[in-house]
């Protein structure tokens, strides 16, 4: 077997290299893996269909199989200067005989060699032939031969006689500008970086690449001059900076004027994603690409109107759709303020034209998040997230400013997510394309990160400000040859990588009073005279003195808002920051006038809090689990109360129809849709594939810590490795006491050793089952008369609490400092999840749906204590009738299951109206009124309107009031999005006219009245049945081709009152029988006397969906029979002499009702025997 190390291929994964790893791991022809420079591999490997965990050995001196390098041919020669000694190492290896190469060309997107393929490298790899050692004889020469082509390219970037280098310009006077052409300057492909116009830094830069050029005719505007400093200085690049010119058309007009010339930016057409916010936000909305809903507005009467037609509570943002150097974006709390913001960008004219059309949008919830992409008018590369801070003042207080400060990578943005703004910016790019404006450049895509998703708050069409000081720093691939790639269409070709385990910072230096007015012309002091290693000073409003020499140590003085941007580097967020601000404390900008230094005297200006709130991620935790996960609810309660700093961030099971996906992952998604709740099929997956592909989803997510949760599969070895100490399960007792029992069998273990004390394990998850080392343990006493059932439900409420503990324990920054304070901080009930706000409005909603159930006896208003209802008034004050209520109570049952996954809540509250009232009939009753319980974790005001809607349609169809009910809101029962049901209706019957009689008896005709569908029982087995035929809700019904899945088993139960009722006051009846839970089989003999048998000798066909459940489940007709009402929802017992005039009757009241004749009662043969159904012919 071969030990393979993966070399060089940085952000790249081709799916070559990943099908030769997976399959030669799969076939056993590989047995080491190491990746060396390939950041993307690890977890591209693992994700499906490849499915690969990498094993790498602690030494490859034991493996008596081939040492093969997959390496990655450089693509460029910067790319092969930088990495050099990776080429060496191949060159060592194929020298020395110690091993061979086989060499990817990223370039043509196929291995090197005539013929390699994946599978003449496994076939290879697996044979023992001589033709095996001629296959990698053959490959180690053209590897040679490649990397000798690449040395001569080199040898001209290395010589100084014969270096050649591309002169390059950068149009812009800011901090952006400023690290931009740091950033080109380091290319060997680069000899000078011409700043135009420039700052006081880019006039001094250590790096003497770098210099300044001005204007050759100041008359002359912008683009004019660029032309001409283009055609004198030979320049091969121009990197535009700022929105102004690009907008302006640059590019267009160097396209024309100097074809030869590259230009690195969008084109005027493509600028206008930047340009105006109408246009773009149109774009997006055409595009179906995620963004803020929004009104756009030239006429500031009619957008006065549109604010003034809100609800007062509802905030929007508002925003000037031109070019306002990044301030046009006001952000009022309050309906008064949103006014005067209209008023401030349209009639007051704060941003000029810009101001001329006004966008007003929805205003979204969630951590935003800089998103900056590299486009060639085809593909879309996307940077590290970065996170700036707009507000002039620490706490993100005072005004809106250009950016006081930014850093990088961003912890919000995890590799999911990333992916997906990734996809965003590719599908921004390719319908730009589409639409004959392609897009090249950077494209900024302002994100916000909200509950439902990423959502993009608007365009930039250039690098950011500040954010480009933090990004570029990180960046590894040589800039200049990015850009040429973005001009060329060749982006695809290259390996776009960024430093790994590096952070960046960059806090910006201002002048007082910025954004307002503010002095300039002040003395810099503390300048370092050169770059420190991890600190960089950008200039951005700067100036040289004009009294300084060439000779003279230079002057550098404020000449704008923003001066300086001065950014740290480091193994983390924290020591980034901390270069950042040991550099910023040596600063100052000090007037002329100023007699000292002292900080009464500075008029610099900074926030101090820059990265503050990302120096303490929440510890994000991966969830695994296949049962209800119970001790899951104490973790999300800590984490939302913050009793924990932590979030759970993705929750997988091995069980589609699990409780911890269906019970307690909607908890989670109903505040925060970027949780991945996930079924991941074991299906004909070994162990170890199973477990790399949750491990891909875990990792993609961010997650810190997997926690097992009632999870009934035992984990790979390969999984048990790469989470090593981050995966911990709970145990029900105290190991190592009871190792590798579960459940109920590990408490009989412990009473019958007879122990005194039990409890919960916390265990890190290792190899050997359940041998972990212990993180915590809780105890409870095992008394005398203990169950093993009774000693679970003492154990059971520990477990989640003991993984709270545990995870305090051994993550000491997951307890947050100001818990202490928090304490004392007023609680309301809003704060405890309950809103009362939400409760008043969802009674105004239901109100006129509650009033059109008005009966006579009761009005069916709601708000009072209880609910009253008049007999006299409803016909029983007849005092020589002695009247009987009745109560029925009942729920719909996991039918709501569905209602809630498929969110069509209107009719399940029909059915519980009809599971109730239609056992008032059977007992002779007639439905008098009907109270509700609503219960749910968290108040979704519409959804429980549509459910009461629909309480009230089935009171309506059944001629009773609903004269009240009860909405229950509690957030630590329920998950939000769920919630139960159960409904109480009382009727009335006089005493003589209860059913059953006494009289019913052999001779009676039995007549069955058709279902409307399931009803709302055996949803438990249909549930499973639809899983496990792959079906979804929204599937075209396999028994129904005109209706989704959903909609057919969410049909609402029959209500019989209006075709039954009238047959009652006629006492043409013997008794009835529902048909709910148990079948015909079950329910009829519930209202039969002793000694008598129901025959049943015409039961209708099978409806078609009761035909499907038989099929799918393979139930025969009496257990089919004993589960479901197979069509038939309610049973009379008729005496034989009313079955003409009953039948006429039901035909008149209720035309589509079917009504068949189902059989005949007998007397059985003992006459004390329960009464009993017998078939007597089969299902047809």
């Amino acid at each position: 077997m071969a030990s393979v190390t993966i070399l060089g291929f940085g952000g790249r994964a081709p799916k070559e290299i990943l099908e030769v790893v997976s399959k030669g791991v799969k076939d056993g022809t590989i047995e080491n893996v190491t990746i060396q420079r390939s950041q993307s591999m690890d977890c591209a490997l693992s994700r499906a269909p490849y499915r690969t965990f990498v094993s790498s050995s602690s030494s490859t001196s034991s493996l008596n199989g081939p040492i093969i390098t997959l390496y990655c041919l450089p693509t460029n020669v910067t790319e092969y200067l930088q990495f050099y000694n990776e080429a060496n190492s191949v060159r060592t290896c194929i020298m020395s005989g110690t091993g061979t190469a086989i060499v990817y060309d990223p370039s043509k997107g196929s291995f090197l060699g005539d013929k390699v393929t994946v599978e003449s490298i496994l076939s290879a790899l697996s044979s023992n032939s001589i033709s095996k050692a001629s296959f990698f004889s053959s490959l180690s020469s053209q590897t040679l031969q490649s990397l000798s082509q690449l040395d001569t390219m080199a040898s001209t970037q290395i010589h100084p006689e014969s270096k050649v280098g591309d002169v390059v310009l950068v149009i812009g006077s800011g901090g952006r500008e400023h690290a931009m052409a740091v950033s080109l300057a380091q290319s060997p492909l680069v000899s000078s970086v011409l700043c135009y116009p420039g700052n006081g830094g880019t006039a001094h830069d250590d790096n003497l690449k770098i210099v300044n050029v001005s204007s050759l005719d100041p008359s002359l505007p912008l683009i004019s001059n660029v032309i001409q400093l283009v055609r004198k200085h030979d320049v091969k690049l121009v990197a535009v900076g700022p929105e102004q010119p690009l907008v302006d058309g640059i590019v267009d007009e160097l396209a024309i004027q100097c074809p030869s010339v590259q230009t690195f930016g969008p084109s005027q057409a493509a600028a206008q994603l930047e340009a105006s916010k109408a246009y773009s936000k149109d774009f997006m909305k055409d595009c179906n690409i995620p963004t803020a809903s929004y009104q756009t507005f030239t006429e500031v009467d009619k957008a006065l109107a549109y604010v003034q037609a809100l609800s007062p509570n509802q905030r929007v943002v508002v925003k000037a759709s031109g070019l306002a150097a990044g301030k046009g974006v006001l952000l009022p709390t309050t309906q008064q303020e949103t006014l005067a913001a209209v008023q401030e960008i349209m009639m007051d004219k704060h941003f000029g034209s810009a101001g001329d059309t006004c966008v007003i949008e929805s205003y979204l919830i969630g951590p935003e998040a800089s998103c900056l992409a590299f486009c060639d008018g085809k593909t879309a590369k996307l940077m590290p997230a970065a996170q700036d801070h707009k507000r002039a003042l620490d706490g993100d207080q005072g005004l809106n400013t250009g950016g006081m400060g930014a850093y990088a990578p961003a912890p919000c943005v995890t590799p999911y997510l990333q992916q997906s703004i990734e996809e965003l910016c590719q599908l921004t790019v390719q319908k730009m394309a589409e639409r004959g404006t392609p897009y090249v450049g950077v494209l900024y895509a302002g994100m916000m990160l909200t509950p439902d998703g990423p959502y993009v708050l608007e365009y930039n069409c250039r690098f950011g400000d500040p954010e480009t000081q933090v990004l570029l720093p990180l960046l590894e691939t040589d800039l200049y040859e990015i850009m040429k790639a973005c001009c060329n269409g060749t982006l695809d070709q290259i390996d776009v990588r960024f430093k790994e385990q590096t952070h960046a910072s960059t806090v910006v230096c201002a002048a007082k009073g910025y954004p307002e007015s503010y002095p300039k012309g002040m003395i810099i002091t503390g300048l370092p005279n050169k770059s420190q290693r991890n600190t960089k000073v950008y200039h951005a409003g700067t100036k040289v003195d004009d009294t300084t020499t060439i000779t003279s140590t230079p002057t550098i003085r404020c000449n704008g808002g923003r001066v300086l941007a001065v950014t740290g580097m480091g193994s983390t967020l924290k020591q980034a920051l901390a270069s950042s601000y040991a550099q910023v404390q040596q600063l100052d900008f000090i007037s002329d006038n100023s007699s000292s230094s002292s900080s009464s005297s500075s008029l610099m200006h900074y926030r101090t809090d820059i990265g503050q709130k990302a120096l303490q991620p929440k510890l994000r935790i991966g969830v695994l689990g296949s049962t209800r996960g119970t001790a899951l609810l104490p973790i999300i309660e800590a984490c939302e109360s913050n009793q924990i700093h932590a979030e759970i961030v993705a929750i997988l099971s091995n069980k589609r129809e699990s409780g911890i996906l269906l019970d307690k992952g909607p908890k989670l998604s109903a505040n925060n849709s970027n949780v991945i709740i996930q079924h991941v099929s074991p299906k004909n997956l070994t162990r170890a594939q199973y477990d790399a592909e949750c491990t891909s989803i875990l990792v993609d997510a961010g997650v810190d810590v997997v926690l097992l949760v009632g999870y009934m599969r035992i984990l790979s070895k390969e999984f048990c490795a790469f989470w090593k100490g981050k995966c911990w399960n709970v145990h029900p007792s105290l190991l190592p006491k009871h190792a590798g029992g579960m459940d109920l069998d590990v408490h009989k273990a412990v009473i019958d050793a007879g122990e005194s004390i039990t409890g919960c394990t916390i265990h890190e998850v290792t190899e050997e089952v359940d041998g972990g080392p212990i993180v915590l343990q809780k105890v409870v006493q095992v008394s005398s008369d203990d169950t093993p059932e009774s000693l679970k439900a003492k154990v059971q409420p520990l477990e989640g609490p003991a993984f709270v503990e545990a995870l305090i324990k051994k993550y000491p920054n997951c307890q947050l400092e100001q818990n202490d304070q928090q304490s004392k901080t007023p609680l309301s009930y809003a704060d405890a999840g309950v809103d009362i706000e939400a409760g008043n409005e969802l009674v105004r909603l239901i109100g006129p749906h509650c009033k059109k159930t008005r009966r006579p006896g009761c009005d069916a208003s709601l708000g009072g204590f209880g609910g009253l209802f008049d007999l006299s008034a409803a016909g029983y004050n007849n005092l020589n009738k002695d009247t009987i209520l009745i109560g029925a109570t009942d729920g719909v049952g996991t039918k709501l299951r569905i209602a809630q996954a498929t969110k069509i809540h209107h009719t399940v509250g029909i059915d519980l109206v009809a599971m109730c009232v239609n056992d008032l009939l059977v007992a002779g009753g007639e439905p008098l009124f009907f109270l509700d319980y609503y219960a749910t974790g968290q108040l979704d005001v519409s959804s429980a309107a549509d459910v009461v809607k629909g309480i009230a349609d089935g009171c309506l169809l059944s001629k009773c009031g609903l004269i009240g009910g009860e909405t229950a809101e509690m957030p630590s029962m329920y998950q939000p999005g769920d919630y139960d049901l159960a409904g109480f209706a009382v009727g009335a019957v006089a005493r003589d006219d209860v059913l059953p009689s006494k009289i019913i008896g052999a001779g009676d005709a039995l007549i069955g009245l058709s279902s409307s569908g399931l009803h709302s029982n055996g949803f438990s087995l249909v549930r499973k049945l639809i899983e496990r035929e792959g079906l979804e809700w929204n599937d075209t019904c396999p028994w129904k081709n005109t209706t989704t899945v959903a909609e057919s088993l969410l049909t609402p139960t029959k209500i019989y009152v209006q075709s039954c009722l009238p047959l009652l006051k006629e006492k043409l009846l013997g008794g009835m029988a529902h048909i709910t839970g148990g079948g015909l089989l079950e329910n009829l003999p519930r209202s039969l006397p002793k000694g008598i048998i129901a025959e049943i000798t015409g039961h209708p066909p099978l409806p078609d969906l009761f035909r499907w459940l038989q099929q799918a489940s393979g139930l025969d007709d009496t257990e089919l029979l004993r589960t479901f009402n197979c069509g038939i929802g309610m049973v009379l017992i008729v005496p034989e002499e009313n079955v003409s005039h009953v039948k006429d009757i039901l035909d008149k009241e209720d035309p589509d009702l079917k009504v068949y004749d189902l059989g005949v009662l007998n007397k059985g043969q003992d006459a004390s025997a329960e009464p009993s159904v017998v078939m007597k012919a089969p299902l047809s």
